[in-house]
């Protein structure tokens, strides 16, 4: 399902105030979703070189992916991905998710340790993926206000 990170749908904060609301938002998914366990924070660079870029001390590498397999290796595209696994707590992300709300980050994702549940922070809000139906209609229900305003509310 599709949040969003303010009133009326607007994309981008103008002021502390409404960061106060957006990070709020965020975090409040991200502690119903993951309180009392660890997380993966998986963070995505994308070069036209095979080889693995270096990118942040604590963050170890995962996986690359061929995005776009070109023939002319000038336009080929990888996805390399680093994860970085950390207890979660209420606000221990703040910094990033105001980086992604800004849209100076994009593509990261938090996951559970099983990747049952997946929260995808993006500018303008977060899509959230969970285990069950069930799971999914109590989220969803407790933040309709927060829905995207399409007819299925995702």
């Amino acid at each position: 399902m599709r949040f969003h990170s303010l009133p009326e749908s607007k994309r981008y904060a103008e002021d502390e105030s409404e960061y106060v609301v957006v990070l709020g938002r965020y975090n409040t998914v991200l502690d119903e979703l993951f309180a009392g366990g660890d997380v993966y924070v998986i963070t995505p660079v994308w070069t036209t070189e095979a080889e693995v870029p270096p990118f942040q001390p604590d963050a170890g590498y995962w996986q690359s992916l061929l995005v776009e397999d070109d023939p002319d290796p000038e336009f080929r595209t990888y996805c390399h991905l680093f994860a970085v696994r950390r207890p979660w707590r209420h606000g221990c992300l703040d910094e990033l998710l105001r980086d992604i709300a800004d849209d100076r980050m994009a593509g990261v994702f938090v996951t559970d340790t099983q990747m049952r549940r997946i929260h995808y922070p993006y500018d303008g809000g977060a899509d959230v993926f969970l285990a069950t139906p069930e799971e999914r209609d109590r989220t969803r229900d407790r933040h309709a206000h927060w829905l995207s305003g399409s007819p299925s509310g995702l």
